[in-house]
């Protein structure tokens, strides 16, 4: 079963691939769409066996892999618990956004490529997560990379998305590359790549030391600091989390499938998969903890002040792995795959619900040029509204609540619990971060979905309305570059337009005829199925996730599962089990008053604090420091080893001056060649008087 589960993914991209427009777009669709359908079919049983204690952890042998010298690597699928996790949020977000996309991507002429490219990328990351050896491992944590290039540059015409991709693929390597040392660096300590004997000779080597750099550092802090750096570069943590945000130049399912729920969770899954090795090293804990915090609070800040929709849900991406990060650094992996897996459910739906959103504007982004949309697209609203409440955490203690209400408030009592300094730190910044995010997620919802019609002053509602009054779409290749170019706008700046009524102005500007429109049953199909796991994920399943008991025998070994601290985290004071609460209130009441109640307030706030904001919009500064740091010394040195190195140096003594030499010595030998005979005589009678010359003197 795990086999068809990994490998139909694989069939569907190389036959939709390879057959692309020879079998035209509804057979691609059809093939690639089923056997996703088919392989999250097979995974929900596994899941839902693990969790009712019938399946034990096993592995299925597929070939032998790799012998060279001492290190032996068989290409094997690994099944045990944290892997059926991953399984059902892989396939299942997977398989909805392949049906999604019937619907988003209905007007693109290159389908076949796109759903080919997305179960290509659903391949890799299942082969991740199965992966019994940290080449395996490697192997699809280098393909994942490889089809979320392909997807973010899948409209290549386009600069930006071609300089978003080539963002992604090198500040990934960066993180790779540590991730490579890594798992250098542990065969060499441990003398193999396997991961179940890593983790079983783990304990052995705590408190052993490594030569590195010239110096004696502690075994497993280099180690696991190594494999982190990996972690941070996949889950876009702060430093290189840069990719992240311009990645939403792919299109919105994209977004979805790849920077909401699966990918970018490849690091967390990673560190919990070698929890047994990160126990050994406290260091590397506190730097987990500590860049987990850091990330979810930057993230949090940037996001409040984004005007463009799939950004401001990027930002959030990017804030709640740093919950995920700093509940692992604090030994609470439970929670951290716990808030995983919900958080796919609902920030799934988020994304194809603000993909819905930019199909009914068509292909408007950004959100000051919205509003009052509930009436136009009632299902979208209530599917992002469901999402709105997952991700905020609304819910009553001990009676129901939304999906985040428990994962994300568990990980806030696990860093309380814990009792350290880095806990403390962390549960501080987890209930600021929560405040945040409560105002920027009700701010997407105020501004997108209440006051009034912003419509008239979006340059491409009235293209829109422009097109479907005059010529409309009916030439596919017009279609197409008009889909593509509208997909993702700049994203604009400086406080909200000027609202105002659908009336004369909207007249004026040619937009009266313009209707926001719900979008096509396939669109709607995920995210109705997306709104329940957002709704009911948390309730149903945060027993065997979280509780002491029932969490050491589902999850089974599978993760280094601390009882203790889930003890410790149910038994939290009441004030620390509120504040979620009591923040997400509060976040909610702020956006309701700068976003309906008083919508002067934003323009107020950014006059008066010009520097916070343009620093919050410009997103802590971090690429323009990047720019300066990176980019302007890698081209200086380019150009010095261009210019200096390849045609001052190679070209100049090498073909140039070789060419130079030809031709210089050709025209010397041209002035002998005069064509009178006495010429050639003087010249043979000094040739034999040099001769003789020669001879006498030898």
């Amino acid at each position: 079963m795990i086999k068809l589960i990994v490998f139909l993914p694989l069939l569907a991209a190389i036959v939709g691939g390879l057959g692309n427009r020879a079998l035209g777009n509804t057979v691609v669709k059809l093939l690639t769409t089923g056997l996703l359908f088919v392989s999250c079919a097979l995974s929900w049983p596994i899941f839902l066996g693990f969790l009712g204690g019938g399946m034990t952890a096993h592995v299925e042998p597929v070939l032998t892999f790799i012998r060279s010298g001492d290190m032996s690597v068989d290409w094997a699928l690994r099944v045990d618990t944290l892997t059926a996790v991953m399984l059902v949020v892989v396939t299942s977000v997977s398989a909805l956004v392949h049906l999604y996309s019937w619907g988003y991507m209905a007007e693109d002429p290159d389908q076949p490529r796109f759903f080919s490219y997305l179960s290509l990328f659903t391949f890799a990351m299942l082969m991740l997560v199965t992966s019994d050896n940290l080449v395996q491992m490697f192997f699809g944590w280098e393909g994942v990379g490889l089809a979320s290039y392909l997807l973010i540059g899948f409209w290549y015409h386009k600069p930006s998305a071609n300089a978003a991709a080539i963002k992604a693929f090198v500040v990934n390597r960066v993180g790779d590359f540590g991730f490579s040392l890594g798992i250098f660096g542990t065969f060499l300590v441990f003398g193999t790549v396997s991961i179940p004997a890593i983790l079983a000779a783990a304990p052995g080597m705590a408190g052993s030391t490594i030569g590195f750099l010239g110096g004696r550092v502690d075994t497993m802090t280099l180690l696991c600091l190594l494999l982190f750096v990996g972690a941070m570069g996949k889950s876009a943590q702060l430093g290189l989390h840069t990719w992240l945000p311009d990645a939403m130049e792919g299109p919105t399912p994209v977004s979805a499938l790849i920077h909401a729920a699966t990918m970018v969770t490849a690091g967390v899954f990673m560190v919990c998969r070698l929890s047994p090795m990160f126990e050994m090293s406290q260091t590397a804990l506190t730097v987990v903890t500590y860049v987990g915090a850091a990330t979810a609070l930057f993230a949090a800040t940037v996001g409040t002040v984004q005007t463009d929709i799939k950004r401001v849900i990027a930002y959030s991406t990017c804030s709640q792995l740093g919950y995920m990060f700093f509940a692992a650094g604090v030994g609470a992996y439970g929670a951290a795959m716990f808030h995983l897996f919900t958080h796919a459910f609902f920030k799934a739906l988020l994304f194809l619900g603000a993909g819905s959103v930019i199909h009914a504007m068509h292909h408007e982004q950004d959100m000051r040029f919205y509003g009052a949309l509930r009436k136009h697209i009632p299902l979208t609203f209530l599917a992002m509204m469901a999402g709105t409440l997952a991700i905020t955490g609304v819910g009553i203690v001990d009676v129901f609540g939304f999906a985040g209400f428990y994962s994300k408030d568990a990980i806030i009592e696990a860093t309380y619990a814990r009792g350290t300094t880095a806990g403390g730190i962390a549960f501080f910044v987890a209930v600021v971060a929560a405040l945040l995010t409560s105002f920027y997620s009700w701010r997407l919802v105020f501004l997108t979905f209440f006051g009034k019609a912003r419509w008239a002053a979006s340059e491409h509602i009235q293209h829109a309305v422009h097109d479907a009054h005059g010529h409309g779409h009916d030439d596919h290749a017009a279609a197409h570059a008009h889909y593509a170019d509208h997909a993702a706008p700049d994203e604009g700046a400086g406080s909200e337009p000027h609202a105002h009524d659908a009336g004369a102005d909207d007249v004026k500007h040619g937009t009266a005829g313009y209707h926001p429109h719900e979008s096509p049953f396939p669109m709607l199909v995920p995210l109705g199925v997306l709104a329940f796991g957002a709704i009911f994920s948390g309730f149903l399943f945060h027993t065997p996730f979280l509780d002491a008991e029932h969490g050491v025998e589902f999850w089974k070994g599978s993760v280094a599962f601390d009882a203790h601290l889930m003890h410790a985290m149910h038994g939290v004071p009441l004030w620390v089990k509120l504040s979620a609460t009591v923040v997400m209130v509060t976040g909610f009441l702020l956006a309701l008053w700068a976003y309906i109640l008083d919508t002067s307030i934003p323009a107020r706030f950014t006059s008066t604090f010009r520097g916070l904001y343009a620093f919050l919009l410009n997103k802590w500064y971090f690429d323009e420091l990047y720019h300066v740091l990176f980019v302007i010394p890698a081209f200086a040195i380019g150009r010095f080893f261009w210019r200096r190195g390849d045609q001052g140096t190679i070209d100049r003594f090498g073909p140039n001056g070789i060419a130079k030499l030809v031709v210089g010595s050709g025209a010397a030998a041209r002035r002998l060649q005069s064509g009178y005979l006495y010429t050639y005589a003087l010249v043979m009678l000094l040739g034999l008087a040099a001769a003789a010359t020669w001879a006498m003197t030898r």
